[in-house]
């Protein structure tokens, strides 16, 4: 949990390490479209000076510099900005943010795996800006919903869903996704739950074998739908049950995450 002592922040990030600010941040790299979502929902978006191309959400986030992207993050421009703290995904920029922890700058990571670990990330980050109170209530809303979206009537028989996360390949989720556990809270049930990695390739036969109830796929339109009018054996297809959900709502780490899970939700219950 986070800690504010004397005005002080204390929290621990996602490596493990320890961030401590003397005093609430008020000039923040935001490195990750979906932590600029969980910043602004936590009453800190005026204080966002750089982000990363694709961050979109809200619109006020598209007039803010923008320091990189996912290829790679301008430095010169980042210490220009004297920013009292970075905030960034575990796996991106490794060494870039080494460099500026050398420097000097705060910098706190987050690696977010289950839905749990969301509202988890909007109180480090209301406590790092000082804006505890604002942060707790979005995290309590969150929380809510995925309560009552739990607590709808189970289904009976469960299910069982395919979802694609590309557009082309054959590409899904484990049991270590978010969207795994949406798929479940729902009352559905994941064919590759059991897959050893949590992206893993499959191949067409053994989506044939499992069968699916239902298919989703994070595309922004219905066109991936046609590729699957091949495989017409499978239910999912020959009882027109493919369905796309939006990457920003199912994707992305934040708020909107709940937009995506209702949607999932009304899906499989339809």
């Amino acid at each position: 949990m986070p800690l504010r002592v004397a005005g002080a922040c204390l929290v621990t990030d996602a490596s493990g390490q320890p961030i401590k600010l003397a005093k609430p941040a008020m000039r923040m790299m935001v490195l990750a479209p979906d932590l600029v979502e969980n910043v602004f929902a936590v009453g800190a978006g005026d204080r966002i000076v750089g982000v990363v191309q694709g961050s979109d959400y809200p619109a006020a986030a598209r007039h803010i510099t923008q320091v990189g992207s996912y290829a790679g993050i301008d430095l010169e421009r980042i210490v220009a900005a004297h920013p009292d703290l970075i905030v960034a995904w575990k796996y991106a920029f490794p060494r870039q943010l080494a460099a500026l922890k050398r420097l000097g700058i705060p910098v706190y990571v987050a690696a977010p795996k289950t839905l749990d670990d969301i509202p988890r990330l909007m109180r480090h980050l209301g406590c790092l800006v000082g804006k505890q109170k604002t942060a707790a209530l979005a995290a309590q809303h969150f929380e809510m919903d995925i309560e009552k979206l739990k607590a709808s009537k189970p289904l009976t028989p469960s299910p069982t869903v395919f979802f694609q996360i590309d557009r082309q390949a054959l590409m899904t989720v484990n049991r270590d996704s978010w969207i795994n556990q949406v798929i479940e809270l729902c009352g559905g049930k994941n064919i590759f739950a059991s897959a050893a990695t949590i992206a893993p390739l499959v191949s067409r036969e053994a989506i044939v074998v499992a069968n699916p109830d239902v298919v989703f796929n994070n595309a922004k339109d219905n066109g991936w739908q046609q590729s699957w009018q091949r495989w017409p054996e499978i239910t999912a297809v020959g009882r027109h049950r493919l369905y796309s959900i939006h990457p920003d709502v199912i994707a992305r780490a934040g708020p909107r995450l709940i937009q995506g899970a209702r949607q999932i939700c009304r899906q499989l219950r339809a």
